[in-house]
């Protein structure tokens, strides 16, 4: 007989509103309902014009941060697309410490981008490295970007 093999699958709504307790003030801000809901709303207000959009876009932004965390000298990047839901993320920067605060071992985790874009396959290698740690990635978001990686560098400690 084969044992059954278990599937892990992160919600990146689950760990985004599981972040609540650390930052209540943010949920009180203009009614929304929970830390998802913000963030969706303030990539609609400056960035995305298509609610789900926003919530594809802020989704894979979750999964790169946590995986950026969760896996310390890695050569990771994203393209356009999903880079604009992780500079929302680390712009909210009471969230973003409280991420950093979870998922980073209390230290903050910096953002440290090249000027120069790669064309190296770096986008579609982070895209798996996103479904290895558990994550769906919204593949036509990442193939979009695929030959134009928004680039990380390690030039300062522990950096994405």
């Amino acid at each position: 007989m084969s044992a059954a093999v278990r599937t892990r699958t992160r919600d990146p709504r689950v760990i985004l509103n599981a972040l609540r307790e650390r930052v209540p003030q943010l949920v009180n801000d203009v009614g929304v309902k929970d830390l998802w809901d913000r963030e969706v709303r303030l990539l609609l207000r400056d960035s995305v014009s298509v609610p789900s959009l926003a919530e594809r876009v802020l989704g894979q932004g979750v999964a790169y941060l946590i995986t950026a965390m969760e896996s310390p000298g890695v050569d990771m990047g994203v393209g356009r697309t999903v880079d604009i839901g992780v500079h929302q993320l680390i712009l909210d920067t009471p969230l973003y410490f409280a991420f950093c605060d979870a998922y980073n071992g209390g230290r903050y985790k910096h953002h440290a981008p090249l000027i120069e874009r790669r064309r190296d396959g770096t986008v579609m290698r982070t895209a798996e490295l996103l479904r290895r740690n558990g994550f769906m990635v919204d593949d036509e978001l990442w193939a979009g970007d695929e030959s134009d990686c928004s680039p990380c560098d390690d030039k300062v400690p522990d950096s994405h």
